[in-house]
């Protein structure tokens, strides 16, 4: 293990330190008085090793030791003391039987020796010549010092120096590259379309070099500080881009405010770039200013265009939607939010029908298929509930790689176009749907006759009775029948009268309980509330209302878990109006039939039913002034009340409305 080295002692203190090591006490006593007369500060040591230790301690500049002593002798002091502090001076004291020795130790670095019995005149001279051995060696020491800081200066310079070359080549360089693209590009490139005010800036956060543009738009930039472009925003230059840059290290952009050489001020984007010295840190700043003036001229442009057309997006009469892949609403007019209530990112089959599952030949995804435009028609249900018939083209949305990003989809409300064509074009429909239904009546009809007539021959009352109950019973399906085709086929006028609540819950009662019984089906009536009279017309209110239980009857044969076939009708006089519950344990209904239920031509019951009896039962209870309310759930049977007011409006009393 190398020993450390000590710092020696100078010998330009005003007393110099001697280290006196001899075993024999009278000499260091005598060299003792004979040092200090000589102006040295005295330490001893009574052998080697306490000497070393002593040097350890008080780092003296000279040491003066015998040669010869019991343990650590002279020489080997000598050797550890050069290891610790090369520059120490040691003389040797020596017999006149060790001159071998004392010449020896010359060569491990002793300064001098001196002999027994000790001259005055000679210890002074080797202690005087070991003084000015360790003068001269601090002034050589000093020179070169003062020889590396001059260097060490005069390099820092010539590298200040190169870096300023090297950053107005820089700026040079930056310069002629925007001037080549802008060449290059016929002047119509972004980079030669905006300005660029390039500059240097030194630790000392002044501008050391700019470019032409920079000089012509700021002005001469030598000798500025690097926060006078930015007018009064940077008191003292904290917090301006260059500072920030210098403090952190790290390059940075932010928007700022530049003030021209006129005096005028213009919005500019401004980078900075901290470039690293061989230390480390930032000594330079490269700083690039783009003029904002253009791309917020073309800004204000675009989103005048963009306000243009979103204003005529949002006039557009039309629902217009865009949807990504998984049918999400991404984009939508005003149309679209206020008439069906959705929210962007909701699917369109949720949005339009309140269906869980995309649209059966759903167009939005036969475009996403094959990239074309297709169309369709379908029914809806407003945030209303109201159902609507609407006219769909779809249109592909492209991305940059030609592949359909998004579909656009158009929806236009034909409801009333609809409603117009249906009443045209359905009658012959209807009655060619219903020429079935009256043959069969008409045969029944023929079979009650037979049995009536073949009674009356033979006097049988059974016959009789029994024959008559088939033909009233064809009679009142004939009536409904005609009835139908009548509100459906023309205008024409109500005959409101006064009748009374109870005796009309009970006709309607009667009506049906025979079919309810005859299928097995418990009625419950409540009429206890049904007080008082009401208007209506009768034979249409109670037409469509029969309907309403009908259906209930139907609903109940449909159902086949077993549960128990139950029907409830309830009539009550409420404050202002009149209200019919019916409710049954049938099968039910989903979300997508209930909206459906009064649209012309739908039926829940398939084949068995013709579509019409619901939307002609709506229609009644609309010229009534009322409204109905369905609750209704798979397999949880079916909830309907309607209402209708007590008294019914003058303004439109007895006139029904124009189809």
């Amino acid at each position: 293990m190398q020993p450390a080295h000590l710092e020696p002692a100078t010998a330009t203190s005003a007393r110099t330190t001697v280290l006196l090591v001899d075993d024999e006490q009278d000499i260091r006593e005598l060299l003792t008085m004979l040092l200090g007369d000589l102006g040295f500060n005295v330490l001893t040591a009574a052998d080697g090793d306490l000497g070393l230790a002593l040097f350890k301690t008080a780092n003296p500049a000279m040491v003066l030791t015998d040669i010869k002593m019991p343990g650590l002798d002279g020489i080997g002091l000598l050797k550890a003391i050069k290891a610790l502090s090369p520059e120490t001076e040691v003389l040797m004291i020596s017999g006149h039987g060790d001159l071998e020795l004392a010449i020896a130790s010359l060569k491990f670095g002793a300064g001098d020796f001196i002999t027994k019995p000790i001259d005055d005149d000679l210890l002074e001279h080797g202690l005087r010549n070991a003084q000015e051995r360790i003068a001269l060696r601090a002034q050589v020491r000093e020179h070169t010092e003062n020889l590396e800081r001059l260097v060490a200066e005069k390099s820092a310079r010539l590298v200040e120096l190169e870096r300023r070359l090297a950053a107005k080549q820089i700026v040079e360089g930056l310069s002629s590259a925007m001037r080549f693209v802008k060449s290059g590009e016929g002047g119509a490139g972004t980079l030669g379309e905006l300005p660029c005010f390039v500059s240097i800036h030194n630790r000392e956060r002044h501008i050391i070099s700019a470019n032409a543009l920079y000089r012509e738009r700021l002005g001469e930039p030598e000798g500025r500080e690097s926060w006078t472009i930015y007018g009064t925003a940077y008191p003292g230059g904290q917090g301006c881009p260059v500072d920030e840059a210098l403090k952190s290290g790290l390059a940075g952009s932010s928007h700022e405010t530049l003030q021209g050489a006129d005096g005028s001020y213009f919005h500019a984007l401004v980078s900075t770039t901290p470039i690293s010295g061989d230390g480390g840190g930032a000594t330079m700043v490269l700083e690039i200013a783009v003029d904002l003036t253009e791309v917020e001229r073309m800004h204000s442009e675009l989103v005048a265009s963009q306000r243009r057309y979103r204003d005529l997006f949002d006039a557009v009469p039309c629902a217009i939607t865009v949807q990504d892949r998984s049918l999400n609403v991404v984009e939508a007019n005003t149309t679209f939010l206020r008439d069906f209530g959705a929210t962007l990112g909701m699917p369109c089959y949720e949005a339009y029908k309140h269906r869980t599952e995309p649209c059966p030949e759903c167009p939005i995804l036969t475009t996403f298929e094959d990239g074309t435009r297709h169309q369709s028609e379908t029914v809806v249900t407003d945030r209303l509930g109201e159902s609507r018939n609407i006219l769909i083209w779809t249109a592909p949305l492209f991305d940059a790689a030609g592949r359909v990003e998004k579909v656009m989809e158009v929806s236009t409300d034909i409801t009333q176009i609809r409603q117009l064509q249906d009443h045209l074009s359905s009658l012959g429909m209807m009655l060619g749907s219903m020429s079935h239904g009256v043959k069969g009546l008409l045969m029944g009809l023929d079979g009650g006759m037979y049995r009536v007539e073949s009674g009356l021959r033979k006097c049988d009352m059974e016959k009789i009775q029994s024959g008559w109950d088939t033909v009233r019973h064809r009679i009142q399906h004939i009536r409904k029948m005609v009835l139908d085709i009548l509100y459906y086929a023309k205008s024409r006028d109500l005959e409101f009268a006064e009748l009374d609540l109870q005796v009309f819950a009970n006709d309607l009662a009667n009506l049906v309980e025979g079919k309810a019984a005859h299928a097995g089906i418990a009625l419950a009536c409540d009429f206890a509330l049904a007080q008082g009279s009401f208007a209506a017309d009768y034979t249409a209110l109670s037409s469509a209302l029969v309907n309403f239980l009908e259906n209930a009857i139907d609903a109940c044969l449909s159902e086949t878990t077993g549960r128990p076939r139950k029907m409830g009708f309830q009539v009550e006089a409420q404050s202002d109006r009149a209200v019919f519950t019916i409710t049954d344990t049938g099968v039910g209904m989903d979300r997508e039939a209930r909206e459906k239920m009064f649209t012309l031509f739908f039926s829940s019951k398939g084949s068995k039913g013709t579509g019409i009896g619901l939307f002609i039962s709506n229609r009644i209870i609309e010229q009534h002034h009322g409204g109905i309310e369905v609750e209704s759930s798979l397999g949880e049977g079916t909830r309907i009340t309607v209402w209708l007011p007590l008294a019914q409006p003058g303004s439109v009393e007895g006139r029904t409305e124009e189809r």
